[in-house]
């Protein structure tokens, strides 16, 4: 499932990346996060997407971006918008960098993936998630599938229930700071904010 929604992605890269809005939505749990990172501090972005809005948010904040997406088309106009960062097409699934930050982000991406590849998400962010570290993403409000279109083409969305989603936090040393479903101020989002305690990398 996800390499399909990948490869539509990658279709629809022009397309989705002028229609995708600046107005910055989403700005009340970026700025809780970024609130919350050292000066400098390096961010991971899983599906980035073509950079903007988000990953361009954190750059012009002064932090270190990494950016993953499965669709090359996207990291191609990262890697034109913002040279000076690090872009890689991959699939997040298998991601192994061998390196920590002090963020990850997975907004408007995870949700993408099966519940089982969801489940098996968890490690990968804990294997890259530093000491304290921080990991803000988007997730339906309760379990179940989904889907929704865009331009002509269908794409998935899957989500556990939330106190799965709680366990499976913990199970990687995270506690959560913040979740709010379905939130209106920010398009019906649900998302979630949580730290890695401190002697768990």
């Amino acid at each position: 499932m996800a390499d399909d929604v990948c490869g539509k992605y990658e279709r629809i890269a022009g397309w989705f990346d002028a229609s995708r809005g600046r107005q910055l939505a989403e700005r009340e749990y970026l700025e809780a996060l970024a609130a919350r990172l050292p000066a400098g501090g390096s961010v991971l972005d899983l599906g980035c997407g073509s950079g903007e809005p988000l990953a361009g948010y954190f750059i012009r904040k002064g932090f270190s971006v990494t950016g993953v997406d499965g669709a090359p088309g996207m990291i191609a106009l990262c890697r034109e918008r913002f040279p000076a960062m690090t872009w890689l097409a991959a699939d997040m699934r298998a991601l192994a960098l061998g390196r920590r930050f002090n963020a990850v982000l997975a907004w408007d991406s995870f949700f993408h993936l099966s519940m089982d590849d969801q489940r098996a998400m968890f490690p990968v962010f804990g294997a890259h998630l530093a000491d304290g570290g921080l990991l803000l993403f988007t997730t339906g409000p309760g379990e179940g599938n989904t889907s929704g279109s865009m331009e002509g083409l269908e794409f998935p969305y899957s989500s556990l229930a939330p106190e799965e989603y709680r366990r499976l936090l913990a199970g990687q040393g995270l506690e959560v700071l913040l979740h709010k479903a379905e939130d209106p101020a920010c398009g019906g989002h649900t998302v979630w904010l949580a730290r890695r305690k401190a002697g768990k990398e």
